[in-house]
Formats: C-alpha cells, sequence, structure tokens
C-alpha cells in the first residue's frame, strides 16, 4: 500500500516545517504597521451620575 511508505512524505513534512520555522518568521517579524496607534492626546473625562427621575 503506497500510503503507507513514508519515504516522499517524510522529507514534505520536513520541507513544509523548516519553511514554517526559518523562512517566515524573519518575514513577519520585519513587518511593519503603515498606522502605528498612538495616544495624542490623553483625556481626563468627567463622568456625572444619572439621574433616575423614577427611583
Amino acid at each position: 500500500m503506497p500510503q503507507l511508505n513514508p519515504t516522499p512524505w517524510l522529507y514534505i513534512l520536513l520541507l513544509t516545517w523548516l519553511i514554517f520555522l526559518v523562512v517566515l518568521p524573519p518575514k513577519i517579524m520585519a513587518h511593519v504597521f503603515p498606522n502605528m496607534p498612538h495616544l495624542h492626546h490623553i483625556f481626563n473625562f468627567q463622568t456625572n451620575n444619572w439621574y433616575w427621575p423614577w427611583r
């Protein structure tokens, strides 16, 4: 039964993991977001209690 022969599939598996672990992480970590979020101003908002007329 050819599906039990691990010879071709083992090399495909190892090559895939090599790509995932060696090639892709530096490319992903080198990605720079064009619009980095940052705070322009820090506001201290004043909150008031709600008035409940039925209570």
